[in-house]
């Protein structure tokens, strides 16, 4: 069998960062580790041939090569998926839709011309798939089990070209113990977290190694601290293999905000070369994140959580929501204070979209408030899926603003700068190799070889030429360079390339404003009608 494994394009989005991944010679983003991982359970001797349409285009040569045709989607990529079903269609190719769209919503995938549609994990659902097609079934492959990580195999590293990523990723486990009411998580992977063991992390580090990987990885795990004694063991025997190698990696991954409330792992954290988290932070009102069932985060006040992981060496990626029940007008005003006031320089920003299949979904279904006419996609532009409990061009409009206001590149780059200023000089620690060598500050990134360095010294001059020379913000960042040198240069590098993500973010503003005026307009259109 020759199977064609394809990704389909993912919209522009807070994290398509197009720009940063060409200032440092890549294509996009992250490689897609679900198709990957489904590639390692497939019979071996099996073609495998993987196409990243965000990456490189189809050719009739592929699709004329192929006898099967997979495909994993999330939800922001239903447009690309529901594409290439037609076009398979059309070609007479043998299909299989996969991932977190086909699974929450199989019904559109096989209407759009799927002949399999799998539900569930790869690791549970893969060989019923085979079994299907050896017995000449179609339709939904389905399994409710939790496999246990144990049993999953390397990704299939080997498929993609490395250097077309910025950042690798990586799994260690799935689930997350918490119950948002609108994340999908639970729904997806359960709330009792499994785990991969410390020794099969490592493992695939080593693949990823010696396929001449460097640089940025992503733990791309739910919550990554969701077991603080799982991730201690791993972090422990990833810092001794880290300095073995040279420390060919830094590292970034999800969690909750009782990070914060533990700086013993923070330091473990930094230890193994992490620098950056990600948290979904989602409102800074109690009564919000209560109605959100989003209680860790009202267990500890919020800005001294976050104050703790940046101090201590972790820069924080931060997530908001407007549009979430129980929210007052100004939501996007109080947005942007927290902003301020803890200095934290990035945050994604969007919108509530009730994900299909979530309790919130189900709330607002038998509330009568879901709504069915969704766009395309549930992305950075997109619609409201559900009728909100405040006016919804007021919602939009606070959106709007507080992405004005938060990426006007002033303001951003103030808050890169008085946020990485004033953080824990980076450093190695000794608390896994006692009587080691003292703890040393760094400036650049481990492990750089000499054509890493040559990359990012040609990236640096980019950004000197973007923000240094030809904007009206030069005089600003030819001070905050300097001042960073001087207070704290050991996260200097850091501070760059937050910078450099600054050109995605502020492009991305002008998008906003002209994606989401439209949405006014045509909702205040709405309403004009419905009071005819």
């Amino acid at each position: 069998m020759r199977v064609l494994l394809v990704c389909p394009e993912f919209s522009l989005s807070f994290w398509s960062f197009r720009k940063s991944c060409r200032l440092r010679g890549n294509k996009t983003v992250n490689p897609p580790l679900g198709l990957l991982t489904v590639a390692a359970l497939l019979p071996v001797e099996w073609e495998l041939r993987l196409v990243d349409l965000n990456v490189r285009s189809l050719t009739d040569k592929d699709w004329q090569w192929a006898d099967l045709v997979l495909v994993s989607a999330m939800y922001i990529q239903r447009a690309g998926l529901l594409a290439l079903m037609r076009e398979a269609r059309l070609r007479g190719k043998t299909v299989v839709a996969g991932g977190p769209h086909p699974t929450s919503l199989p019904m559109e995938a096989l209407e759009a011309g799927c002949d399999f549609v799998v539900r569930g994990e790869g690791e549970s659902t893969i060989p019923l798939l085979l079994e299907a097609m050896r017995v000449g079934k179609t339709g939904i492959i389905e399994s409710g089990a939790r496999p246990d990580l144990q049993t999953s195999p390397i990704p299939r590293f080997d498929l993609v070209r490395l250097k077309d990523y910025a950042t690798i990723t990586i799994q260690t486990s799935r689930g997350c113990p918490f119950d948002c009411e609108f994340c999908d998580v639970v729904n997806l992977f359960g709330r009792q977290p499994r785990y991969k063991t410390p020794g099969q992390v490592i493992a695939e580090l080593e693949t990823l190694y010696r396929l001449g990987a460097r640089g940025p990885v992503f733990f791309c795990d739910d919550n990554f601290i969701g077991s603080k004694e799982h991730t201690r063991a791993l972090l422990q025997e990833l810092i001794p293999w880290l300095r073995n190698r040279g420390e060919p990696f830094t590292f970034l991954t999800q969690t909750s905000v009782n990070l914060g409330q533990d700086t013993k792992l923070i330091d473990l954290m930094t230890g193994a070369n992490f620098d950056k988290v990600f948290i979904g932070i989602e409102s800074s009102d109690e009564n919000v994140l209560k109605i959100s069932h989003k209680y860790h985060n009202i267990k500890h006040p919020l800005i001294e959580s976050l104050y703790n992981i940046g101090q201590n060496g972790l820069a924080v990626i931060g997530s908001f929501i407007i549009g979430l029940d129980g929210e007052a007008t100004g939501a996007g005003g109080r947005i942007c204070a927290f902003m301020e006031e803890t200095a934290i320089p990035m945050a994604m920003l969007g919108v509530l979209q009730a994900a299909p299949h979530t309790r919130l979904w189900h709330r607002l279904e038998k509330e009568g408030r879901l709504r069915q006419d969704r766009g395309d996609d549930m992305g950075t532009f997109a619609a409201l899926n559900y009728e909100p409990q405040r006016p919804e061009t007021e919602i939009m409009q606070e959106y709007l603003d507080a992405w004005d206001y938060l990426y006007e590149p002033s303001r951003y780059l103030a808050r890169a700068y008085r946020y990485y200023s004033t953080m824990r000089p980076a450093r190695r620690i000794q608390a896994v190799a006692p009587g080691g060598a003292a703890p040393q500050d760094r400036v650049f990134e481990p492990g750089m070889t000499l054509p890493r360095i040559l990359i990012e010294i040609k990236a640096l001059l980019n950004i000197i030429w973007w923000q240094g020379i030809r904007t009206s913000y030069r005089r600003q960042f030819w001070t905050q360079l300097i001042g960073m040198w001087r207070q704290n240069p050991t996260r200097l590098i850091e501070y760059l390339v937050t910078c450099a993500m600054g050109e995605d973010l502020f492009g991305m503003r002008k998008v906003v404003r002209e994606k989401v005026t439209a949405i006014i307009k045509g909702l205040g259109e709405r309403d004009v009608l419905e009071k005819k």
